[in-house]
């Protein structure tokens, strides 16, 4: 008993924590080691970064003290789906870092990899001996060895930390680093959230992603894939800012779906107004970022996303298996033997299923992807085909995954989302949180790699998403009227 209401202690004052954000950045921060102190009340607010917590300080004098430490790490991109990953403190993207223009700030930088690493400042004008760049500014790091950086910030913006080392940045070394202006935007935000874009390719049976591959099968936001990406919590009629941050091998066009943006700043700083773009679509380039503004005056769950379709989805089909279904022509991911119809079972080798194989893997490199398909149609084949999901798909989603034309597999072109049969890729239960509440049944299903929400919900409902997040418990999440998946009503 003792431990439960310890327990619920403890989510009472998270929940108010929640509430009183974005005063303070959280419970590692006093009043007197704010990076809002020393500036007017509501001067400007700290971000939000969904799934990625703040790397905390302490003061040293005048002097704010980050301990920064690079690190393996094992990342869940998405439930039960564990990658081996090299971030910052115990994750990748690594934490925020929040700091005022004009503070000086020093990052103690700790190297526990099994090679030479350093960090560079992304954007950050600092002396050269601070840049981070091994082998003009500075030593690499060895393994076990530590690095102080010192400087003092004068610029402002959206800025982000990262590797020096370019097989390390694809590998999750990444961070945000956010300079609060001294005199804060106008017009003001009520709410401030940085996104991090990631891509990896993760072949079956790896944890490890093969960094040298040109294409990739996870594509992530904040470190999860979706339907694992915690959506954006926002107040009916609040401003509201995303800062996009991309360090990959692929330009992302972000789309949000329901409003039109202005583009109002990027990695240079804050953009003067009369430059300012409208948009409903921005192209965050590598190793750039885009801050995006808008007021959101119409209520429901948008999609802000990655437009690329390959970047829609978990898993690309030739990455990972064979398609669902197998009809007449190419199959994808087949190897060079098969592929050219020699040395088969069945057919001949110019009947119409034969032919090069198609899919990122062509050849003989093809067939180690054959190990692990993506899951049968059939009715009787399905729960063993999606072993661990099945306890997460009610009749009703067993029959829309169903819901085909009779002759489907006689039309040219189908199937084309048999990588995900929605319906049966449903994992609502397994990604449940406060912040996904009251989204129709079976959610989950159509989401996934760079996708995540923007849940803009009346006032009476956020101040309950913010009760419901005071009490919320991992296994216990109890029905909360009036917050039903009426999307853009």
């Amino acid at each position: 008993m003792s431990n439960r209401r310890s327990f619920l202690q403890s989510t009472l004052a998270f929940g108010a924590g929640l509430a009183a954000v974005p005063k303070l950045f959280g419970a590692e921060y006093s009043n007197k080691t704010s990076p809002m102190a020393g500036m007017k009340p509501g001067a400007s607010i700290s971000v939000n970064t969904p799934d990625v917590r703040n790397l905390p300080f302490k003061m040293d004098g005048g002097v704010k003290v980050f301990n920064l430490v690079a690190e393996p790490v094992k990342q869940e991109i998405l439930p039960g789906k564990i990658i081996d990953l090299w971030g910052y403190n115990g994750s990748a993207p690594g934490p925020t870092i929040q700091v005022n223009q004009g503070d000086r700030v020093r990052i103690v930088f700790d190297n526990h990899l099994p090679e030479p690493s350093s960090v560079h400042w992304h954007g950050f004008e600092i002396p050269e001996a601070m840049d981070g760049v091994p082998g003009i500014g500075q030593k690499p790091v060895a393994p076990g060895g530590r690095f102080v950086y010192e400087f003092t910030l004068h610029q402002e913006g959206t800025y982000f930390y990262h590797s020096h080392m370019a097989m390390q940045e694809m590998l999750g070394m990444l961070g945000a680093f956010i300079m609060h202006p001294k005199q804060a935007y106008t017009p003001a935000v009520a709410s401030d959230h940085v996104i991090l874009l990631q891509e990896y390719a993760v072949l079956p049976n790896n944890t490890v992603p093969n960094t040298m591959n040109m294409e990739y099968n996870w594509l992530t936001f904040n470190g999860k894939a979706s339907p694992a990406t915690t959506p954006i919590m926002v107040r009916q009629g609040d401003r509201v800012r995303i800062r996009l941050i991309n360090l990959g091998m692929d330009h992302h066009p972000i789309h949000l779906h329901g409003f039109t943006f202005w583009i109002t700043g990027n990695e240079g700083a804050r953009l003067p107004e009369a430059q300012w773009m409208r948009r409903n679509t921005v192209l965050v380039g590598v190793a750039q970022a885009q801050d995006i503004e808008f007021d959101a005056i119409y209520p429901g769950s948008w999609m802000l996303h990655c437009h690329l379709p390959h970047h829609m989805m978990n898993q690309m089909s030739s990455n990972v298996g064979k398609m669902t279904r197998l009809g007449s022509g190419m199959n994808a991911g087949e190897d060079m033997e098969s592929g050219m119809g020699m040395l088969t079972n069945s057919g001949n080798a110019t009947s119409e299923d034969r032919g090069p194989s198609m899919g990122r893997g062509l050849g003989v490199g093809s067939t180690a992807e054959n190990e692990t398909p993506n899951g049968p149609l059939s009715p009787a084949n399905a729960m063993r085909g999606m072993a661990g999901m099945d306890m997460n798909m009610s009749s009703g989603q067993m029959t829309d995954m169903l819901d085909i034309a009779r002759d489907a597999n006689k039309i040219p072109g189908f199937p084309q989302d048999a990588y995900m049969e929605s319906p049966m890729m449903a994992m609502d239960k397994m990604v449940e949180k406060p912040e996904t509440f009251g989204l129709p049944e079976g959610w989950s299903g159509y989401v996934g790699g760079m996708m995540t929400l923007v849940r803009v919900l009346p006032p009476d409902q956020y101040d309950k998403y913010l009760e419901l997040k005071k009490r919320q418990s991992p296994n216990n999440m109890d029905n909360m009227s009036g917050m039903g998946g009426n999307h853009g009503a």
